[in-house]
């Protein structure tokens, strides 16, 4: 479980994200990378007892850095006010869809797929769908898949992509760009015992997805 100060310190920093006030609290960002990082470690053996292609990783690869990019963005706050962790089989710019836990206050969720695939792997994703669209509709229809995540999530074309008809049978999946799964988690969640364990069962249940997705990037 995450410790109440990590999810503390992000409540702070949203309502004070400058750079005078996190260098007075960098202690409290330390602490609470460090908490996030042995969370990550716990959730990484987890995920290898039922998905063991995810290899072998560390965890502080695995977590995302809270300084912006700033440079082109009309947003100039200087922090994020979120910490996460992507789990993933080959490390985050592998390009392979794998496990994400997003930790902000009043917006904490399990996520998992994969985020905007460039063109050439969306095509083959696109082309796996269409040839193998009952095995996916059977993977996103699944009970264990409704129970955690409802629908599969996504942005989506408004039309139907280059190269298939607007009447295809499987149109109303090859229109989406992105492929997730989220589900929603609550602060109390987090930091509640047995939170390790919900995690992992939301992460099982989001692996065929995975799986099917990242076949196209092999």
């Amino acid at each position: 479980m995450l410790q109440h100060t990590t999810i503390q310190f992000l409540k702070d920093l949203k309502a004070n994200n400058n750079r005078d006030w996190f260098a007075k609290h960098k202690s409290d960002f330390e602490m609470a990378k460090a908490d996030i990082l042995e969370l990550t470690g716990q959730l990484i053996d987890g995920i290898k007892a039922f998905d063991p292609s995810i290899g072998e990783l560390e965890p502080k690869k695995c977590m995302f850095r809270i300084y912006r990019d700033v440079r082109f963005s009309k947003n100039k706050d200087p922090y994020k006010t979120n910490l996460g962790a992507y789990i993933v089989k080959g490390g985050k710019k592998s390009g392979n869809g794998g496990y994400y836990l997003h930790i902000e206050p009043g917006g904490c969720f399990f996520g998992g797929g994969m985020y905007g695939p460039p063109s050439p792997l969306l095509k083959k994703i696109r082309q796996e769908i269409d040839y193998n669209e009952e095995e996916f509709r059977g993977i996103i229809g699944h009970t264990n898949f409704k129970i955690h995540f409802g629908d599969l999530q996504g942005s989506q074309l408004k039309s139907a992509p280059k190269g298939y008809p607007k009447d295809h049978q499987a149109i109303d999946l090859l229109r989406y760009k992105d492929f997730l799964a989220v589900e929603n988690i609550t602060e109390k969640a987090l930091t509640t015992k047995g939170f390790v364990e919900k995690a992992l069962t939301s992460f099982e249940a989001m692996m065929p997805l995975i799986h099917f997705l990242n076949r196209c990037n092999e």
